[in-house]
């Protein structure tokens, strides 16, 4: 199956490129499987206090380079753990089972997150924007990570905020 160009929604069959994606399916398919009434989650590009992510590898980067090259025909949907986690909550104290695509509003690229990253830092750094190609990764990247929100407004439930106002807010408490 081709990949799409606009968002994916929540009834759109899978096609995992990759050993990680193929088992987050398999989970899916799983809880499906075991009970009836279930929340399934789908985020990406999480950022956030703690743990690894993009966010604070660029800022790492930032100090040791002056020159970064980041991919820019990837794009996903930022998302910030502090909004996530509220969402998450509204969700399960509801009974509005299902599946959802839990990210901030809007699409980037790796590159143009960087980039505001920077911007919102006053980090002088230069940023090379350049092909999947050009950064080999052991793992496949899918080019479109564009969830589709729709879940959210038939359920009645806020869209999360921006993605670079939640990216901001995060820098400002970093």
């Amino acid at each position: 199956m081709e990949q799409k160009n606009e968002p994916y929604e929540i009834w759109d069959p899978p096609n995992p490129i990759n050993h990680y994606g193929y088992t987050k399916y398999l989970g899916e398919e799983e809880v499906k499987r075991l009970v009836e009434e279930y929340f399934i989650v789908r985020t990406s590009w999480v950022f956030g206090e703690h743990g690894k992510n993009f966010v604070r590898m660029m800022l790492t980067l930032a100090k040791k380079r002056k020159e970064i090259r980041v991919v820019n025909d990837q794009i996903g949907s930022p998302t910030y753990t502090k909004d996530l986690a509220r969402l998450l909550v509204d969700i399960i104290q509801s009974e509005k089972y299902g599946i959802y695509h839990a990210t901030n509003e809007g699409y980037c690229s790796w590159y143009e997150f960087a980039m505001e990253i920077f911007r919102l830092t006053d980090i002088d750094v230069k940023v090379i924007p350049i092909s999947s190609e050009e950064f080999p990764t052991k793992a496949k990247r899918p080019r479109n990570s564009k969830p589709s929100k729709r879940s959210f407004d038939e359920n009645g439930f806020a869209r999360l905020r921006g993605w670079k106002e939640a990216l901001k807010k995060f820098i400002n408490t970093y």
